[in-house]
């Protein structure tokens, strides 16, 4: 049985509070990422990271032979690792690789928009 509880935690030296945790009845921490899509608009909630790349994986697998744009939105991201980073990335360049369109919409997480401004700028 899961329960929802509100749980704050300790990243980097800030608080982080976040509603997509949750415990279950052995008290193993299972954090969540949701997706949502209507035709080629992707929305994202939860935290990225390397425990949930396979549902974005999963999701995002050879998308860019079905689909000429994808909009992603991450407003609802609270929080994104490196490999969420990396895996956004992996996404943008298959994107350029197949001459297709991605746009990353939403203010929801600093460290990939951090990462793509040292890419430019580099």
């Amino acid at each position: 049985m899961l329960s929802q509880f509100q749980f704050i935690y300790l990243l980097n030296y800030q608080m982080i509070n976040s509603p997509s945790l949750s415990f279950n009845h052995f008290n193993y921490v299972i954090m969540n990422l949701k997706i949502t899509h209507c035709n080629n608009f992707f929305k994202l909630k939860g935290i990225l990271d390397r425990k949930s790349l396979s549902v974005f994986y999963k999701e995002f697998n050879d998308i860019f032979d079905r689909e000429n744009s994808l909009t992603l939105s991450i407003e609802e991201v609270e929080w994104m690792d490196r490999y969420g980073v990396k895996a956004m990335t992996e996404l943008h360049n298959e994107a350029i690789s197949k001459n297709k369109k991605l746009s990353i919409i939403g203010m929801g997480c600093r460290d990939l928009y951090d990462h793509f401004k040292y890419q430019t700028t580099a």
